[in-house]
């Protein structure tokens, strides 16, 4: 008791505007005390010139009141701060402007810490106890504290709202159910909100499942960034390595060409050298013998000119004319073979480079692109697919450009080889498939099988080891006497839906995405398969009886 008396008083000693004990207090004309900051801010905020109001009775004062500190009414509040008394509690706090008030405190009410959505108000601790121990309001129901309580209450009916109106998609009362909205759908509120909470689950967990898709697609563009970046790192030092050793080769062989015009250059030199010694000894030779002449010429002595003469005549040269010492030619051949080789190198280099820059352009670091909806897109990635006659069964006859193939009751003319099916009734494709790749079947008679397969599949084996779709190496799609049927691994998947004649296939390679269409005037799914690609896939046909014929279509 003593504890509610302080509470009491410390509520007495309280300003109503800032909830705190009396600063300056001051008491207006109807008698309420304030801080003098609070009733000034207060006053001035407001848009009256002449009138002023009490915030708590709302009584008005023309013209606004003077205002004066009460000293009396501070030294008891300074003597109360002395004792030690504080604001009231924070489970006591009064309602602000923000706050849900209890609807049962009188004067200046508290803090609603409940809501009742039965009785359509708000509590403080205090009221809200009979609630927690009186048996009356045992099935009532309490939430936080809300200000929008009257909200649940019909305008119209002042009646709780505890149904929805399908038709009109709105919160009404019972009493309009029967008035304005007779006739039309409705449910009570508690089952619209467990069907509305199961949608919001429903999305949450669709919303939760895109979240978990989008992690995983940003990890894996992550990984993938990283692997490019690992890619382009490698390749820019391994062409780098490749461009030095190749620099260092055409140094090499440009220091050898060098080395070899340069040791050329030293034997035609010392032989033109040689040459030219012999020359210049000639030359003089030449000219004492020329000197000789002159001095006989003027010999007076007829028979002594005569005598003589024959001695100063002159002997053979032992070098060549002038006419052949020309220059030499070796070298300038040198440099247009050189120069021929440095044409090739750039036209090699320049055709190299191109490939080079179109294999980086080339580099898939895209996102996956959507996959194809119409037959016309699926047409885009169509596949020329051919039979490969070293893998049909004996008993299979290749035609159309192995294209088609025909069940007989003879045994063909194939000559042995390895990759022949001996149990099977089978054949593969000569072209592996990788990347996005469309084809169609058309079957004639009893049906066929329409599968792909990796090339290491058993040729030789038993028929449960060699047959498409009884291992982990094919994938099938049967059709037989109009019961269509998917198997892999010896697990079969029943297809239902009306007859058909022609199969359209989609592979996705990379994505790993398997697809099988009945072509009729649309394009219906019959079984999509979703899984990892570990080699390149082969298309095979399989055929049930003789005469049965499976073709793969031309496709425009």
């Amino acid at each position: 008791m003593a504890q509610k008396g302080v509470q009491l008083d410390c509520e007495a000693f309280s300003c109503s505007i800032c909830l705190d004990l009396l600063r300056d207090p001051v008491a207006i004309p109807c008698g309420h005390s304030y801080c003098m900051n609070c009733i000034q801010s207060f006053w001035d905020g407001k848009d009256e010139k002449k009138s002023h109001s009490c915030p708590q009775c709302r009584q008005t004062f023309t013209p606004r009141a003077v205002l004066v500190k009460n000293i009396m009414l501070a030294v008891l509040v300074e003597e109360l701060k002395k004792t030690g008394l504080q604001a009231a509690p924070a489970g006591h706090c009064y309602a602000g402007p923000e706050d849900a008030a209890c609807d049962i405190c009188t004067g200046r009410k508290l803090k609603a810490l409940k809501s009742c959505r039965v009785c359509l108000a708000s509590y403080c601790e205090k009221h809200l106890q009979p609630h927690y121990e009186s048996s009356t309001f045992e099935k009532h129901k309490l939430v936080d504290a809300s200000k929008r309580l009257r909200e649940n209450m019909c305008s119209r009916h002042d009646e709780v709202m505890k149904m929805f109106c399908h038709t009109d998609q709105q919160c009404i009362c019972y009493l309009c159910s029967v008035v304005e909205h007779k006739g039309h759908d409705m449910v009570s509120a508690a089952a619209e909100r467990t069907e509305r909470q199961r949608e919001l689950e429903a999305s949450q967990q669709n919303i939760q499942q895109r979240i978990q898709d989008r992690e995983k697609d940003v990890t894996l563009l992550q990984q993938e960034v990283e692997a490019i970046n690992r890619s382009a790192d490698k390749a820019a030092e391994d062409s780098d390595k490749i461009f030095t050793e190749l620099i260092r080769v055409m140094e090499k062989r440009s220091s050898d060409v060098k080395q070899q015009v340069r040791s050329q250059q030293t034997l035609e030199v010392t032989r033109v050298k040689e040459l030219q010694e012999k020359l210049e000894q000639e030359i003089a030779e030449l000219q004492r013998k020329d000197i000789e002449l002159k001095q006989f010429s003027h010999t007076e002595d007829h028979i002594e000119f005569l005598h003589n003469s024959p001695s100063l005549s002159l002997g053979e040269s032992t070098h060549s004319s002038s006419s052949n010492v020309r220059p030499l030619r070796y070298f300038e051949d040198v440099t247009a073979a050189v120069s021929e080789v440095r044409d090739k190198l750039q036209d090699v280099l320049s055709e190299t480079w191109t490939n080079h820059l179109l294999t980086v352009r080339d580099v898939d670091v895209l996102l996956p692109k959507p996959q194809p909806k119409t037959r016309a897109e699926f047409l885009k990635y169509s596949s020329k697919i051919t039979l490969d006659s070293n893998t049909a069964n004996m008993y299979l006859l290749l035609s159309e450009g192995n294209r088609r193939a025909t069940f007989m009751k003879q045994k063909q003319f194939y000559s042995r080889h390895p990759d022949r099916f001996i149990e099977s009734f089978q054949v593969l494709s000569r072209e592996s498939l990788t990347g996005r790749c469309y084809w169609e079947v058309e079957m004639r008679g009893t049906g066929g099988k329409v599968a792909v397969a990796y090339k290491d599949i058993s040729r030789a084996g038993t028929w449960t080891e060699s047959a498409f779709g009884f291992n982990s190496k094919s994938w099938v799609l049967t059709y037989n006497n109009n019961t269509c049927s998917f198997w892999y691994n010896k697990v079969q998947t029943h297809i239902s839906g009306p007859q058909f004649s022609r199969v359209g296939v989609y592979l996705d390679h990379s994505a790993g995405i398997l697809s099988f269409y009945r072509i009729c005037k649309t394009m219906t799914l019959l079984h999509r398969v979703q899984t990892t690609f570990t080699q390149p896939l082969y298309a095979g046909l399989w055929l049930y009886s003789y005469e049965d014929t499976v073709e793969f279509c031309k496709l425009k």
